[in-house]
């Protein structure tokens, strides 16, 4: 007697396997580490993604395996200096460099590669991987490398400038698809050797959930000592990007404001040089506070009257400072001291969410603090404006879908 075969409902179907790569994830406090954390988090209902990441400076992170929110980490042995020593990142980014790729050669093989472009280098990494397994290649730049280096005076061996600009020209030209996190820097890739129609611009985000407005007088502003003053603020890195050697000169053209507070919060590479500058500028009214954890952003940065966000001259279109969108989400109106070229400059200007004054011109930028303090801007209608659109246009919702439809296309291009 035969027996009908059964069976069961039929398996579902494999999620497409997303490789990426990039120095900094979670839990480290870099603008790229959360990004990128939030991104993949998002993805993971669709995709199977491992992160190859790296060890974090000042962060318990050893290398191993382990699994946050749909996402599996892979942190290789990378070392982890102190990045104020130019030598000490180049360490860093050298055994990262080198393990990841051996990591990333082990792996399941994947239907695509994504990779953000820290350190710039890891594309090429990411290229090789891609060849290897023969599936696409997605690059998202988030600078323009070496060219930010040499405009800081960061990187000044020709040699090396060469060799650099020859590895970016060679995956930025093999890339299946690049992404540029603006439109002036869409042009700069274009220039170093990008495919104009491989390219497609999505702005990094803010998660206006997480980033609410709060009162300027709030449990945070009162624990240090700000309530009653006028509050002008750097919130982020304090690098060679940001030109806040003019924030801080600012100062000196605004003695006479009796009740004003100049704070500069988190860490970076020129702290220690800036305290030393105001010091022996007698800025008493320079204040220094540590990186604030993420869940107390709506309050510091609602703390301020404004926020100051600087990009060094020449850097237009090579970085776009992220910082921009958490200011916009906290409501609270900005100060660009920035070419009127770059992406900063041009979303300040059209939304009407600030003033905009040029880079290295310490005089003009407290020119427009001290209107911003005489009550001559409407300051609560610039930050509204702001919220308002952030809310729509800069918001992680917006970005993430743009990011999902451009990895459902390249996995199905691969696929057929």
């Amino acid at each position: 007697m035969e027996h009908a075969l059964t069976s069961g409902p039929p398996a579902a179907p494999r999620r497409p396997r997303l490789l990426v790569l990039n120095q900094y994830y979670w839990p480290g406090v870099e603008a790229t580490a959360h990004l990128l954390s939030q991104l993949c988090e998002a993805l993971s209902d669709e995709f199977e993604i491992t992160v190859v990441t790296g060890r974090l400076t000042g962060v318990a992170s050893e290398a191993g395996e382990t699994e946050r929110n749909g996402v599996r980490i892979v942190r290789v042995r990378s070392t982890a200096y102190d990045r104020s020593h130019l030598h000490l990142r180049a360490a860093n980014y050298a055994t990262y460099l080198w393990q990841s790729l051996r990591s990333a050669l082990r792996a399941d093989r994947p239907d695509a590669v994504l990779c953000w472009t820290d350190p710039p280098v890891i594309a090429n990494v990411a290229i090789a991987v891609a060849r290897r397994f023969r599936v696409p290649l997605v690059v998202v730049s988030q600078d323009v490398f070496p060219e930010i280096a040499v405009a800081l005076r960061r990187l000044e061996n020709p040699l090396l400038i060469s060799v650099l600009r020859g590895l970016i020209r060679y995956y930025l030209a093999r890339a299946d698809r690049v992404v540029a996190i603006g439109e002036t820097m869409r042009g700069r890739l274009i220039d170093k050797g990008a495919v104009p129609e491989r390219i497609e611009v999505i702005q990094n985000w803010t998660d206006t959930s997480s980033i609410e407005p709060a009162p300027r007088d709030n449990e945070w502003s009162q624990g240090n000592g700000l309530t009653g003053r006028f509050v002008v603020m750097h919130s982020g890195n304090v690098g060679y990007a940001q030109d806040l050697d003019s924030f801080v000169r600012a100062g000196t053209f605004l003695r006479d404001l009796d009740d004003l507070e100049i704070v500069v919060i988190g860490t970076g590479a020129r702290r220690a040089i800036l305290e030393q500058l105001a010091e022996s500028l007698e800025l008493d009214a320079v204040r220094f506070l540590p990186y604030q954890s993420r869940e107390r952003l709506s309050l510091s940065l609602s703390a301020a009257d404004v926020h100051v966000v600087g990009l060094a001259r020449g850097l237009s279109g090579y970085v776009v400072p992220s910082r921009l969108y958490g200011i916009m989400a906290a409501g609270r109106p900005v100060s660009v001291a920035a070419e009127a070229s770059s992406e900063t400059a041009q979303i300040v200007t059209e939304v009407g969410c600030g003033v905009v004054v040029p880079p290295g011109r310490p005089e003009l930028l407290a020119a427009a603090l001290r209107a911003a303090h005489d009550g001559e801007l409407d300051l609560e209608g610039m930050g509204r404006r702001g919220r308002e659109w952030v809310a729509t246009e800069g918001g992680r919702s917006a970005a993430v879908e743009r990011y999902r439809a451009l990895l459902r296309e390249v996995v199905g291009r691969d696929a057929a």
